[in-house]
């Protein structure tokens, strides 16, 4: 499987780590790496994620952090894409089903 960011995504890894680091910049580190980690949870097994209600996307919960990482799985492709990573605060795009 092939990893590829949005580039959405890739602004919401960048803001997540602005924001935490202008208050702790080990937190921001731990948090990203956190983040890292659940994009590698997901090369492995791509269907670990909830279903949501918008067709084809998935979200996966990330490990001892509350960020949200929504992504869709291309077999054919053999891609997973990142669509977003979000705040459970933040309205989201996308819902359970």
């Amino acid at each position: 499987m092939k990893l590829r960011l949005t580039p959405r995504a890739f602004r919401d890894l960048q803001d997540i780590s602005d924001y935490i680091r202008t208050r702790n910049p080990y937190a921001a580190a731990r948090v990203s790496a956190a983040i890292l980690a659940s994009f590698r949870i997901l090369l492995l097994f791509p269907e670990i994620g909830r279903r949501q209600s918008t067709a084809g996307v998935r979200k996966l919960v990330v490990r001892r952090y509350p960020y949200l990482v929504y992504y869709h799985v291309d077999a054919e492709a053999n891609e997973v894409f990142i669509l977003t990573v979000q705040h459970p605060a933040r309205d989201s795009d996308y819902e359970n089903a």
